[in-house]
């Protein structure tokens, strides 16, 4: 027991009350012994380590590289020096382009944060637009019969095409603004680097290394500048993409799910392997979500009482449970179920880390897994999809069709269904 007390320097507070003063006394002294070992043991492989460092630091000067100079046509070493030689720029021209490029690359960088302000305000505008209107229409509680279906869908896409139309106009408007405000930002930092130059000139020499940290500094802002508006139109392109498939305004199941008779409800469903499951929704109850999930009892009843009335894990206007939907699995049952599928299969198991679900899909070298936040009143990606979707199979699809991100280029093709009877997803809808 005392040895493994001082391998772990750890005693129970149960064990360590029944002993009495001296016992404690000695107890405490080992483990001051024990410590001090430690210390004493570690501080000499430091020691040892610091003189191998060493060594292999004489060994590399000993053996360092050689120098050698590049001869010209003459057999003498080779000298350029800079404003001779044909086609060469004068000093003063290479200060003015340099003071030029930091201050317009300056003035892009104010510009590009501006923008980022600027399109995140726009974005949040029309989102709040949209779900105004969402809401607009839900406390109507319209009832739309069968034959104002098509009057009401094409509500639903002019509302959107206007809407659509009235933030690309506010985003031209304010690129027009950034643009504008990053060409005088521009001058403003020329002039500025122009004077501090002058006033710097009649006490500084040229200097070669500053030359050349700036010429490195312009490379990696370029980089830089690069990768970010590359980000910027994925972005764009992914939003863009969201509204017009009608992901993002999540009207689309208000006006599918209303008015339906039983006929072409029928005629609207699709055939699915797995059997339709018929599902009774408890009445909910007073219910406060813990703030992380700390068990599978937990997880079930907040499926049953968060999920269920937003249709998570069913086929769009049925009611059978999707092919991909599986229940709470761990990552290793996932990837056993996909070892022996295609790249681009996949499927959606219930997460027991967060609040949401767990996206497992099958790539080429191996798996990859997604968390989809469910916290809320929609479900997106954790930090690599910006879009909102209403419902779980909105996300789905949505990515049948859109890859998940740029670098990996996921796309859902081939669900992964049940292999297990009963399903592993029975406990949730029981």
């Amino acid at each position: 027991m005392l040895q493994q007390i001082l391998r772990d320097m750890y005693i129970d507070p149960e064990l360590l009350a029944e002993l009495n003063d001296e016992q404690k006394h000695i107890l405490f002294y080992k483990m001051r012994e024990e410590q001090v070992r430690r210390w004493r043991e570690r501080e000499e492989k430091m020691g040892e380590e610091e003189a191998a460092l060493k060594r292999m630091a004489r060994l590399r000067l000993k053996n360092g590289k050689r120098v050698q100079w590049l001869r010209g046509n003459d057999g003498e070493v080779w000298v350029w020096i800079m404003g001779e030689a044909l086609g060469d720029k004068p000093y003063d021209q290479i200060s003015e382009e340099l003071m030029a490029e930091r201050a317009r690359q300056q003035a892009q960088k104010e510009a590009d944060e501006l923008w980022k302000k600027k399109e995140a305000e726009i974005t949040q505008k029309f989102r709040d637009a949209m779900a105004k209107e969402k809401a607009r229409i839900v406390a109507e509680k319209w009832k739309i019969e069968t034959e104002d279906r098509k009057a009401a869908k094409l509500m639903e896409e002019k509302i959107q095409e206007e809407l659509k139309k009235r933030e690309e106009e506010e985003r031209q408007r304010g690129e027009e603004q950034i643009r504008q405000q990053e060409g005088r930002r521009a001058q403003e930092l020329y002039l500025s680097l122009k004077q501090a130059q002058q006033c710097s000139q009649h006490n500084e020499k040229e200097d070669p290394e500053w030359i050349e940290q700036l010429r490195r500094s312009k490379a990696a802002d370029e980089e830089r500048s690069h990768k970010a508006r590359r980000a910027r139109d994925e972005y764009r392109r992914q939003s863009l993409r969201a509204i017009q498939k009608g992901k993002v305004a999540g009207l689309s199941n208000l006006f599918q799910g209303a008015g339906l008779s039983n006929e072409q409800e029928a005629k609207l469903a699709v055939t699915c392997p797995v059997p339709p499951l018929t599902v009774k929704v408890p009445a909910r109850k007073a219910w406060e979500r813990p703030p992380r999930p700390f068990s599978r009892e937990v997880i079930i009843q907040w499926f049953k009482v968060e999920q269920l009335p937003r249709r998570a894990g069913f086929e769009r206007n049925t009611n059978t449970i999707a092919p991909w939907f599986h229940g709470i699995i761990s990552r290793q049952e996932a990837e056993e179920l996909l070892m022996n599928k295609s790249e681009g299969a996949f499927l959606v198991r219930v997460s027991e880390k967060i609040w949401g679900y767990a996206l497992s899909y099958r790539h080429q070298s191996g798996f990859k897994h997604f968390l989809v936040d469910a916290s809320g009143d929609f479900y997106s990606f954790l930090g690599v999809d910006p879009n909102r979707h209403a419902t779980l199979t909105d996300l789905i699809d949505f990515h049948k069709e859109e890859i998940i991100t740029s670098s990996g280029g996921e796309l859902l093709l081939d669900p992964c269904s049940q292999t297990k009877s009963p399903p592993d997803y029975n406990p949730l809808f029981e």
